[in-house]
């Protein structure tokens, strides 16, 4: 029997690894089903996608469109022309997509094209603009409008750019007028290098939101990187809009981005979101891990971060209700005696034992003169852990956020690989600190925190900081703070022993 399947192209390329991630079809669809349906039963309805790659959120739509116009303009080919000329509209992000965007919504590479499925465009990009722009550098080598480094992106005309149309020029720049969008559907890019050490990177898709936020569209539909949740550099303005404006009715979050992206990492996982210009709450219908049913939650619970585990929200304020003072207190920022990641000027043998993880041992030596900050704590005991955390993208639904924790001892420093979590100067109190870090309860509430695999002060803002006069235990904190046997069994399950 001849086999006669033929994959859909959009499904291949939604499984390709890529800093820009596409779209599937299906996934697409699932977004859209978030919209009312009379909006694709009205001939006036207008689409942007402003960050076409695969040109999938618009094909999708056109087809809604064909069927849900068909009573209202009953010739296909009067129906197809109003549709591609008068509700779809898009601005790709590169060369490349603008061309696979125009393929697969005109089934050409030119919109005016032989083989096109309308003849009503007399130019070649249709209503799917690209135009290359340049990035406007100012004084400290980054761009005006993404922030873009000027010593990554300056390059010459025959190599992309990255300075995506959207956030670079206006709506009336691109199209040649002003436009007014109903609604606005897309998966922005997420990141650019910022020309930092490690092939560190900047976020870039909070300023698609923004952007397309401005344009006050009746709805707004994004899939993006859940990190805004709590997290990420220079997301704080970004996550305060999201979570106070009052618009955000949807919200859609996947732990693991390989349920949305198969082949795709993003640590802290995907999440994407139906924002309602006539909505006005603090609450949002909150679906799980498509879990396929939603749950009304507070967006807003007087943090300054959103907490995306149900479970957790309701300990948390348990918690709350008996210790205002957290972990944050006590644990150092970072480069804790002024050593870097990299620093590898230390010694066999010397004055100061230095942890670090630039020597096979794990250890090197360093002299009194060499530590530039907090050298008054040398000789005190230290709980330390590492600032990268051992999560595995899934292991049976537990995760283990904390790993190479240790009592650093007197006469000893470490290096910015680690956080010092506390300073004691007698040993029995270190101990005790120990015994709470190493508690399933300790470790549960960092997870809210943790949206990369970096350790820092931030992650122990919901751990209430406890007296180390006497060691802990999980039952002591469990009883502490009152947990049913619901919270406690989802701790347990969810948080491997730590040795």
């Amino acid at each position: 029997m001849k086999n006669n399947y033929s994959p859909d192209i959009l499904n291949c390329l939604a499984n390709l690894s890529s800093d820009e991630v596409f779209t599937s079809p299906e996934l697409a669809n699932r977004m859209l089903d978030l919209l009312p349906s009379e909006l694709f039963c009205s001939s006036k309805t207008r689409f942007l996608d402003p960050c076409s790659k695969s040109g999938v959120f618009l094909r999708e739509i056109a087809k809604r469109l064909l069927t849900g116009l068909e009573e209202q303009i009953p010739d296909l080919q009067e129906r197809i022309d109003h549709i591609m000329t008068k509700q779809i509209f898009g601005i790709a992000c590169t060369d490349l997509t603008a061309e696979m965007s125009r393929r697969t919504l005109y089934c050409t590479k030119q919109a005016n094209g032989e083989y096109s499925v309308t003849t009503a465009f007399h130019d070649a990009q249709g209503n799917l603009h690209y135009d290359r722009c340049r990035h406007t550098w100012n004084a400290q080598g980054r761009c005006a409008h993404c922030g873009a480094s000027k010593d990554e992106y300056l390059r010459a005309d025959a190599r992309e750019t990255y300075a995506y149309p959207f956030i670079h020029k206006s709506i009336k720049e691109i199209f040649h007028k002003d436009m007014q969008f109903d609604v606005i559907i897309g998966n922005p890019p997420y990141q650019l290098s910022d020309g930092g050490n490690r092939n560190s990177a900047s976020p870039i898709y909070q300023l698609f939101v923004e952007q397309a936020k401005k344009l006050k569209p009746r709805y707004l539909i994004m899939i993006i990187p859940s990190r805004w949740y709590c997290g990420g550099r220079d997301l704080s303005d970004f996550r305060d809009s999201m979570l106070k404006d009052g618009h955000l009715k949807y919200l859609y979050d996947y732990k693991y981005s390989k349920d949305c992206f198969p082949g795709i990492r993003a640590g802290g996982g995907i999440c994407y979101f139906l924002w309602d210009i006539n909505y006005s709450s603090n609450l949002v219908e909150f679906e799980p891990n498509g879990e396929e049913k939603t749950i009304r939650k507070k967006l807003d619970y007087g943090l300054d971060f959103f907490i995306r585990d149900n479970m957790a929200v309701g300990i948390v304020e348990k918690v709350r209700a008996i210790d205002k003072e957290t972990m944050t207190s006590r644990v150092w920022t970072q480069k804790p005696f002024g050593f870097r990641t990299n620093y590898e000027d230390f010694k066999p043998k010397g004055e100061v034992k230095l942890y670090t993880k630039k020597s096979h041992t794990g250890y090197g030596f360093v002299s009194n003169r060499d530590i530039e900050k907090n050298a008054q704590y040398i000789d005190y005991w230290k709980v330390v852990t590492s600032r990268s955390t051992s999560v595995p993208e899934e292991d049976n639904g537990q995760v283990l956020r904390i790993s190479q924790t240790f009592i650093a001892e007197p006469n000893s420093v470490v290096t910015e690989s680690y956080v010092v979590i506390d300073a004691f100067k007698e040993k029995r109190l270190a101990d005790n600190c120990m015994s709470y870090v190493k508690t399933k309860f300790f470790r549960y509430l960092c997870q809210p925190t943790i949206v990369s695999p970096d350790v820092s002060n931030r992650t122990f803002v919901l751990v209430p900081l406890q007296d180390f006069s006497h060691p802990w235990t999980d039952e002591m904190l469990y009883k502490k703070y009152n947990l049913d046997k619901d919270e406690i069994a989802f701790i347990e399950s969810m948080i491997r022993p730590m040795e």
